[in-house]
């Protein structure tokens, strides 16, 4: 069952680097706001995105399995339907402890296979929107 209840929410707020799959160079973009929210309040956010050339002043990686930094909690803003395999390389990294998706992102199947693989899963939330109600808009 995704993680749903505020202390487990604060406590997967509690990470500090953040691999964002599907961060965005374009700042209108939830997916580039979203995370530049999250890095201005100090964390350490690695961006994943094939397509772009920088991001936040750094090139980013093409895929989650190729991020060489440790990683706490991965960010998704790709579809629903891409989910499992960016779960699968979650799995198959021993530093990440959780996967958060954006709002309208859900795969329910793939969280279970997460958290089978004794890892949490946040599911069709905002990772800002829960910050500022958990932590607060300064943080």
């Amino acid at each position: 069952m995704p993680v749903e209840t505020d202390e487990q929410l604060r406590d997967v707020l509690g990470s500090e680097t953040i691999a964002v799959v599907g961060c965005s160079a374009t700042p209108h973009k939830q997916a580039h706001a979203v995370p530049k929210f999250m890095r201005n309040r100090g964390y350490e956010i690695v961006p994943v995105n094939p397509y772009a050339d920088e991001i936040f002043g750094v090139e980013p990686y093409d895929s989650l399995s190729e991020v060489d930094a440790e990683i706490d909690l991965v960010d998704v803003f790709r579809p629903s339907e891409e989910v499992s395999g960016i779960v699968e390389e979650a799995i198959a990294r021993a530093d990440v402890g959780a996967v958060w998706t954006q709002l309208g992102i859900r795969d329910r199947e793939a969280g279970a296979r997460l958290e089978s693989a004794g890892k949490r899963y946040v599911e069709d939330r905002c990772l800002k929107v829960e910050y500022q109600r958990l932590i607060g808009q300064n943080g």
